[in-house]
């Protein structure tokens, strides 16, 4: 009689056991099919230590950063990204977050000044005042004895313009190396092999004061070729800076 009681207990915690984790399984799999931070939550709750806790906590905080990079793409300033890398320094984004923090500081940055020598300066009061001063100097010099005309000089190479290529983009800034600046690139070249196809990166060291940023650039095209580049990259969510020449 006693054994046979011992059977129907242990049969009855058996069948408990096993209800339990069926209905937790079946919970699990409509909170799965919800897949929102709130659904997890109240699993959580319900199920505190069980079998599926951890991946319910791991999900809680992947949808929590998803949604704050979100945020931070939709406010799109420098302030919103250098916040979500305060908040997940090795998140999932982290690292395109510090390329569109790095592009927002290279936009600030004033242009570079015209090449010296490029333009001829005027002399003081204007061309008018330079072409009274060469007559004057012609009326009171003497007359010089006629020499054999020099051979023509020949004419210094112009400037490239903007249509010629002078244009580039930068698609980011990497402080770690510049392998990290190819790997950037070569995911960008996969994800968009229309967009960047022929087009050739070069990885461009900075030095500053916290170390050496590395570069992704792209260089020699034309304004209208940069342009277009950056506004179909950024349509993409992904961080481009025009480079003037």
């Amino acid at each position: 009689m006693v054994t046979n009681k011992a059977v129907l207990g242990l049969g009855l915690a058996l069948l408990l056991a096993f209800s339990a984790c069926s209905r937790q399984q079946s919970d699990w799999e409509q909170t799965r099919t919800t897949n929102t931070a709130d659904a997890y939550e109240l699993f959580l709750k319900k199920y505190p230590t069980g079998e599926f806790t951890a991946q319910a906590k791991a999900r809680i905080k992947e949808l929590y950063e998803e949604r704050d990079w979100q945020k931070a793409r939709d406010t799109d300033t420098q302030e919103a990204y250098q916040a979500f890398l305060k908040q997940y320094p090795e998140g999932k984004w982290a690292e395109e977050a510090r390329i569109r923090v790095e592009n927002f500081t290279l936009a600030q940055a004033p242009p570079s000044a015209a090449p010296a020598g490029s333009e001829p300066a005027s002399p003081p009061g204007g061309p008018a005042a330079g072409a009274a001063a060469a007559a004057a100097g012609a009326a009171t010099a003497p007359a010089p004895q006629p020499k054999p005309a020099p051979p023509a000089a020949p004419k210094s190479a112009a400037k490239p313009s903007a249509k010629e290529g002078s244009y580039g983009i930068q698609l980011g800034a990497f402080k770690s190396s510049a392998d990290a600046a190819n790997r950037r690139w070569a995911h960008l070249a996969k994800e968009y092999p229309k967009l960047l196809a022929g087009l050739s990166p070069t990885v461009s060291p900075k030095k500053s004061a916290s170390g050496t940023l590395y570069r992704l650039q792209v260089t020699g095209l034309t304004e209208k070729h940069a342009h277009a580049l950056c506004k179909n990259l950024k349509a993409k969510s992904q961080g481009c800076v025009l480079m003037h020449p």
